[in-house]
């Protein structure tokens, strides 16, 4: 099963699709999170993604008015409203994008925001978590007619497959998910790559909140085909996601080991290369057949 994001194929047998998480890492600062983006693009992964919300439609007034200290003031609605980016902030986003030859979408908690995002032409849409039991804004995503990654954290396999029954299954693309922030490593649960290969006609890939690489690049020998992980600048900094993220050198050295052993996976051909030839003669005593 592959879907086709832009000009790649993402799935089976196909190199995995890795998209660094930006989020709201940037902290409402532009500048950064160009940073981030150029860091993301050092990295050579395939695109970057953001988080879209019309704050007074997720949040009801009363979760906006209760106590938060943050930089930007001592309401939730404050530091909300600090880490939200607007169409002078995407468009760029955008530009910049362009100008890298890098992907880039946003996960849409509402109808407003995809239909903001959607004016972008993005070349997938992502679907977190937390919307996973949102009917009307799976329905919404449906109608966009652009590839759609899942992700599955917090979710039971019930949930998993109604959310499916809304999206169907020839633009979809799943992703194994824990939504813990770090996550723990006797929660990341990563048989349940095959358990979703197993029950679900679509690609399956994961999408990872733990602190190290290596757990990831197993995903992909699981047969993850997107790997998402999210980007800072510094794991200490401030920020509800700062911990649960890589840093830039992480950020490659998880690209380098998919792309490695991606490449040390061959063909399963059992054959005897050239260079094992001269091997051959210095260390085989006797060849009787």
């Amino acid at each position: 099963m592959t879907i086709k994001i832009g000009n790649k194929t993402v799935g089976s047998n196909k190199p995995a699709y890795i998209i660094s998480e930006i989020g709201i890492n940037h902290n409402g600062d532009l500048d950064l999170c160009k940073k981030l983006i150029r860091l993301s693009k050092e990295a050579c992964v395939d695109a970057v993604k953001f988080q879209k919300r019309t704050l007074n439609v997720v949040y009801s007034k009363e979760e906006l008015d209760k106590y938060r200290e943050s930089p930007f003031g001592t309401k939730n609605g404050d530091l909300k409203k600090a880490l939200e980016f607007e169409k002078e902030e995407y468009d760029e986003i955008d530009k910049l994008c362009a100008e890298l030859d890098l992907d880039w979408t946003c996960s849409c908690w509402d109808e407003n925001s995809l239909d903001f995002l959607t004016k972008y032409k993005p070349k997938f849409i992502k679907i977190a978590s937390a919307s996973l039991t949102d009917k009307n804004l799976l329905k919404k995503h449906v109608e966009t007619n652009v590839p759609i990654i899942l992700s599955t954290g917090m979710s039971t396999m019930k949930q998993i497959e109604e959310a499916l029954k809304i999206l169907g299954t020839k633009n979809t693309i799943l992703l194994h998910c824990t939504s813990t922030y770090p996550g723990k490593t006797d929660e990341l649960n990563l048989k349940v790559i095959q358990t979703l290969k197993n029950n679900f006609n679509v690609p399956i890939g994961y999408s990872g909140h733990e602190t190290g690489i290596a757990t990831s690049v197993c995903a992909v020998a699981l047969g993850a085909c997107v790997i998402e992980r999210h980007l800072t600048l510094d794991r200490s900094s401030w920020g509800s996601d700062q911990s649960a993220s890589l840093e830039p050198n992480g950020l490659k050295r998880l690209v380098r080991d998919i792309r490695d052993f991606e490449t040390a996976l061959g063909d399963g051909k059992k054959v005897v290369y050239d260079t094992e030839k001269p091997i051959i003669e210095k260390l085989r005593r006797v060849k009787d057949f």
